[in-house]
């Protein structure tokens, strides 16, 4: 079964800092976003694939997907849910 693609209307990338810039930086690309948009984050293995996906629901948002890309970083598909 193939994966459900979603149009993603902003990505950001970050791997190159460290925790807990690395929340900071998806839920300040976040709030750009309208309601209902889609933000794909492209973050590191071990802290942030741990902290940044379970911060972004305890902020409200709704986690798509979270994919493993091989190669130390997984992409998380994440849309705005408004308050």
């Amino acid at each position: 079964m193939a994966e459900p693609e979603f149009k993603i209307d902003d990505t950001i990338d970050i791997t190159d800092v460290v925790c807990p810039t690395t929340f900071v930086k998806a839920k300040v690309a976040l709030e750009e976003l309208e309601d209902g948009q889609i933000l794909s984050v492209r973050l590191n293995d071990g802290e942030p694939v741990q902290n940044v996906p379970r911060s972004i629901k305890e902020e409200g948002h709704e986690i798509l997907r979270l994919t493993d890309n091989q190669d130390g970083t997984f992409t998380l598909i994440v849309k705005k849910v408004g308050d």
